[in-house]
């Protein structure tokens, strides 16, 4: 058994996720209440009472984050397992660099709180979108883009898995580039609610911005090979960490690449944490052959140590 970790992105929030483990887990009360110390907010309140903070973006980053790095803690210590490779869905990329070494979480819970800041104000509210679109290949929807950018810029943000890619950018674009899609035969579109239209050429300003706070990061070497959404390949070295971090925030998020990746390293057995299970839903339509598992509470921690008993 080869076993990759993948930690949830921004969107996988929830009001209530985590609290059982906060009340039973003296690991991960510690570790949420550091990320509390570190920001200067209660973190828990938010998770548990304040749906509105909850899904702010500079909340949400490194509420998500704190969360996921408790957890993967948690299993590699309970159930006495590592990942051989990590990797995860754009925010999630950075608890994946906390699982290998290259961050300490308190650097990675103040980038992440900074990050979440500059992309939610990046564009103004209304002016941007994203949506959903179900059943056509790349291509098809690379070239609706182009053709949609006539009217106002559009371009493909996420390639999540076989059948599902989203698309975003100014409003207007959006629009016309699903009205072409629909021509072109989708299944379904499907507008997304979010604050912005990330991982496009508009977050620019974002990224130039969040290069001059990289660039005053120490990185360490990575101990476990982290696979970035940026090229959906292994981060080559320690190096290239401030500019594959910087491009990530404009450039589309290759997440099915990054699956495959992994499955071509020899990882069998993925487990998903954080919240939700979006993650593991695409690796099931990647490749239906892994075996897959997500944590997100003590009932899905439990189900994993049954799970790898039998295995």
């Amino acid at each position: 058994m080869t076993i990759g970790f993948v930690f949830s992105g921004q969107g996988a929030q929830y009001l209530g996720m985590g609290k059982n483990f906060y009340e039973e887990s003296e690991y991960f009360k510690n570790r949420i209440d550091q990320a509390s110390d570190i920001l200067g907010v209660n973190i828990a309140e938010i998770m548990f009472e304040d749906e509105e903070k909850l899904n702010l973006t500079e909340y949400t980053q490194p509420i998500i984050l704190a969360m996921s790095v408790a957890i993967s803690e948690i299993v590699k210590s309970e159930l006495k397992i590592k990942p051989a490779v990590v990797a995860g869905l754009s925010l999630g990329e950075y608890t994946a660099l906390v699982e290998s070494g290259a961050l300490t979480f308190e650097e990675a819970i103040t980038l992440v709180n900074k990050r979440g800041k500059l992309m939610q104000e990046a564009v103004p509210q209304g002016v941007g979108a994203m949506t959903a679109v179900m059943g056509l290949d790349r291509e098809t929807i690379q070239s609706a883009c182009l053709e949609a950018s006539k009217v106002k810029g559009v371009y493909p943000a996420n390639f999540n898995m076989p059948g599902q890619i989203v698309i975003g950018g100014y409003k207007e674009g959006v629009e016309k580039a699903e009205e072409l899609l629909r021509e072109a035969g989708t299944k379904r579109v499907i507008p997304l609610k979010v604050s912005g239209p990330f991982h496009t050429p508009l977050l620019e300003t974002a990224a130039q911005q969040l290069e001059v706070v990289l660039k005053k990061v120490s990185f360490k070497e990575m101990k476990i090979p982290v696979v970035t959404n940026v090229t959906g390949a292994v981060i080559s070295e320690r190096d290239a960490l401030v500019e594959t971090l910087t491009k990530q925030v404009m450039s589309p998020v290759y997440f099915e690449d990054c699956i495959n990746t992994m499955i071509e390293s020899g990882v069998d057995t993925f487990i998903e944490i954080g919240p939700g299970k979006t993650l593991s839903s695409f690796i099931k339509k990647i490749n239906k052959k892994m075996i897959i598992q997500n944590v997100e509470d003590i009932k899905t921690l439990n189900r994993l140590s049954e799970r790898l008993a039998k295995d």
